[in-house]
């Protein structure tokens, strides 16, 4: 049950970054850019736990590139929001 509720969050965040770039290319508004790199960077971390817990539970470690992608994907999100309020 576990392994189908990483997922969904994997999907779900890929498709959330899409409707955001669709929305993007409409309006060229700035902070739906970085709101779907966070969201892509959000989506990768999914996907990355999928593998670490469900494909390679004892084999690798991977909580650390995950925990990292998603300080970045978090960090760009901040970086969006605090250069678009200027």
């Amino acid at each position: 049950m576990a392994e189908l509720v990483y997922l969904l969050c994997a999907l779900t965040s890929a498709a959330c970054a899409g409707l955001l770039v669709r929305s993007y290319r409409a309006s060229r508004s700035r902070i739906l850019l970085w709101s779907s790199l966070c969201f892509a960077g959000l989506g990768c971390t999914n996907v990355l736990l999928f593998v670490d817990l469900v494909m390679l539970p004892s084999q690798v470690d991977l909580a650390v590139l995950r925990a990292s992608i998603t300080l970045v994907s978090m960090l760009i999100l901040v970086f969006g929001l605090v250069w678009d309020s200027r």
